[in-house]
């Protein structure tokens, strides 16, 4: 079945096409171009009128929502984050970790890794849900000051045996690990994780320059949401977060919820990486959608109240949406809607190298895409060529 979407607008994101002519088949993108002279002829045409095109958002950082945790819940009630979930726009994502035993920890990986494979095999017949397509390895490997909430009994130094049980566990799915890289062992798990194509991520550290500078050395790509948990910038001692900032090899991302990073330094930030680097998280949990209350995230207690995440006075992930962090960003700086976008679809694929698959409205790219109001609200979500 073919099917032809148009609309007032259409980001690749890498560029904006008027009046434009997508269309789908089987669930992959066929054409991108310009409705100019085009006849929809035997195929379903839909038209969203003003609405922009864009591609699917990608979260490479998130713990739950709906009232879900990725660690506690089981793979068929993952399905309930997945709907929540495309309703703000997200069609893939990363069911992210947080530091707890073990032993829990490799349980939860291999319910997502059976959540992930049931995913990949997707015959055409399931509902348009966002998918987990890969999971964030978030502790145990991570600096004790710079831990956050992380319960310190469960932070380990990394050595190549556990990074191999976790690996396992998950079954090959892990494709992108936070870790501080002063932690001893912590460089030659990097280089072994970079072998496997893991996007390593430096943070939850308190890492001098010189050490952030031979993460990357080693493999290092990305950083974690970027200020929080990391060593403080200062003039003379700029630590992880100047080699953040200043190493075009590094894409990073951050939490722009105005909560845990003040709009000024969102701005800072996106001047710092540009728009080719900049990646937007939302570090949700459980709790994102839901009520004020007492959330789980993994093994940990979070107090919700007003759009605040906290647990020992500490903040604890967030109640922030993809939806709303971009249009946060628009807000924020002088991106345009077009650039926050692209923060949210082709940087995250390409950090952690899913490009050719996600965050991108291109020829045999997967047909997910959102579209937004030009004011970049959700108004549908289509996965797979479905759910519109």
């Amino acid at each position: 079945m073919k099917t032809v979407f148009t609309a007032s607008r259409l980001y690749t994101p890498l560029e904006e096409i008027a009046s434009p002519w997508l269309v789908v088949e089987d669930g992959q993108i066929v054409e991108v171009s310009s409705r100019l002279g085009k006849e929809a002829g035997s195929a379903t045409l839909v038209d969203y009128g003003d609405g922009v095109l864009a591609p699917g958002f990608f979260d490479i950082h998130i713990h739950g929502g709906a009232g879900l945790d990725v660690m506690r819940a089981s793979p068929v009630e993952l399905p309930r984050l997945g709907k929540f979930l495309t309703t703000h726009g997200v069609t893939g994502y990363f069911p992210t970790t947080v530091a707890a035993p073990l032993d829990l920890t490799c349980a939860a990986l291999e319910r997502l890794a059976d959540a992930i494979e049931a995913a990949q095999n997707d015959d055409g017949d399931a509902p348009p849900l966002a998918r987990p397509v890969g999971i964030h390895l978030e502790g145990p490997f991570l600096s004790h000051k710079r831990r956050g909430v992380h319960p310190p009994e469960y932070l380990v130094e990394p050595t190549l045996p556990i990074f191999e049980r976790l690996w396992q566990a998950a079954r090959g799915n892990v494709r992108m690990m936070t870790i501080a890289p002063e932690t001893p062992g912590a460089m030659e798990v990097i280089a072994e994780a970079a072998r496997r194509n893991v996007c390593v991520s430096i943070g939850h550290s308190d890492a001098e320059l010189p050490t952030a500078q031979a993460a990357v050395k080693a493999g290092a790509r990305h950083a974690t949401h970027t200020f929080n948990a990391m060593r403080p910038l200062d003039h003379r001692d700029p630590g992880i977060i100047g080699e953040v900032l200043t190493n075009d090899r590094l894409s990073a991302d951050i939490i722009a919820d105005g909560i845990h990073v003040a709009p000024s330094v969102v701005q800072l930030f996106l001047q710092a990486k540009g728009m080719e680097r900049a990646v937007l998280i939302t570090d949700a949990i459980s709790a994102t959608g839901m009520p004020d209350g007492r959330y789980q995230l993994g093994p940990i207690q979070v107090d919700v109240k007003d759009g605040k995440c906290t647990s020992g006075g500490s903040l604890a992930g967030s109640v922030l949406t993809m939806d709303r962090a971009v249009r946060n960003v628009t807000q924020f700086s002088r991106w345009s809607l077009k650039d926050a976008v692209r923060a949210a679809t082709l940087n995250p694929a390409r950090a952690v190298g899913l490009a050719g698959q996600h965050g991108a409205l291109a020829k045999g790219a997967d047909a997910d895409f959102v579209v937004l109001s030009p004011a970049g609200e959700v108004r549908k979500t289509v996965v797979g060529g479905r759910g519109f």
